[in-house]
């Protein structure tokens, strides 16, 4: 079985940098004396492998998993204003979440690979603290409502607003869907820190690891406006209703749809809607698809920053490492139906 443990070294190992600071010091590749080497053997017999945290894929090559900038985490308008969207096709894994009257919109994570162009940036909701948290994710977004913000920094996330370097407004585009991040511009202005692996986000495993399933090709997640379809095809899931450009779509290699708590954050839209707050903390009921199979489980995360662990009867539920795609359907009134 292919996953890390990260959550059990964390009283004997220190491998995150220390909160979301990008404070200047070395960027020298030699780990520091406190902390394991990749592959390494460290306190319990447990040893510290060459896993991509958001994917559980084997890192290639000579890269490592231990990177000299944080997990960046995009978020990207999910409605047909957008199209074309830019930048999915590079990202590790993508949140979609539930904003106002009933859309969606996506948070886009990227960390083995930092892309050019993504867009189009779009505002940050109270949602993200739980979404981003568990890897101490920096944020790339147009701005949020002023409450929002102080939450936001109160629970001591980095975002980068309009105005950051390698933010700009594009020309063939409609205001307020044309605010477009070169993330690798952004990432590159970054004061050098040590390089640090972030936990994993989601409890990696192998195919040959999930119970038995039925079977499942076609998937539709309501969140109550907006329906995310998706198709089994081949390998991977396609999704149906994308406004990805074509060549730059997420190779989504699992579909999680978890059943979230959603509450009011407090305050309304410019139109006047209700803006909601996804609860990702609790548990609630999980749906795992993959491979053209769906496993039904249960997912459960102590706090915001906590990470999030499944389960399938008395047992653990791991994720086969590769691309996912998490659907945050709320539990009250959103709707998952498959096929």
């Amino acid at each position: 079985m292919r996953r890390l443990h990260l959550t059990s070294l964390k009283s004997t190992a220190t491998i995150l940098a220390a909160g979301l600071l990008l404070a200047a010091c070395g960027g020298d590749e030699t780990p520091a004396a406190d902390e394991p080497a990749p592959g390494q053997e460290v306190a319990g017999g447990s040893t510290l492998g060459q896993t991509w945290p958001l994917t559980g894929l084997d890192v290639e090559g000579e890269d490592s998993s231990a990177q000299t900038h944080p997990v960046m985490v995009a978020k990207i308008d999910n409605t047909s204003s957008s199209a074309p969207q830019q930048g999915l096709g590079s990202a590790d894994l993508v949140v979609e979440e539930l904003v106002e009257g009933g859309t969606t919109r996506l948070a886009a994570f990227f960390y083995s690979e930092i892309p050019g162009e993504v867009g189009p940036i779009r505002s940050m909701r109270a949602s993200d603290i739980g979404i981003v948290s568990p890897v101490e994710a920096s944020v790339v977004t147009s701005g949020a409502a002023p409450v929002t913000i102080q939450r936001i920094s109160g629970a001591g996330i980095k975002f980068f607003g309009e105005g950051s370097t390698g933010m700009s407004r594009a020309t063939d585009r409609s205001a307020p869907y044309n605010l477009m991040s070169d993330m690798s511009q952004l990432v590159d202005s970054f004061p050098e820190r040590d390089e640090a692996r972030p936990d994993d986000y989601l409890p990696w495993g192998e195919p040959s690891d999930l119970p038995k399933g039925k079977k499942a090709t076609t998937i539709a997640a309501n969140f109550g406006n907006h329906t995310t379809t998706w198709a089994f095809q081949k390998d991977g899931y396609v999704n149906q209703n994308s406004y990805a450009a074509e060549d730059d779509q997420f190779p989504t290699d699992t579909v999680l749809v978890l059943r979230v708590p959603v509450g009011d954050a407090g305050y309304t839209d410019p139109a006047g809607n209700p803006v909601p707050e996804t609860k990702l903390e609790g548990k609630g009921a999980a749906l795992l698809f993959h491979d053209g199979m769906v496993v039904k489980g249960t997912w459960e995360k102590s706090g915001l920053g906590d990470a999030l662990s499944l389960s399938a009867g008395k047992k653990e539920l791991t994720v086969p490492a590769g691309h996912t795609w998490i659907e945050l359907v709320p539990a009250a009134n959103g709707n998952v139906t498959y096929n």
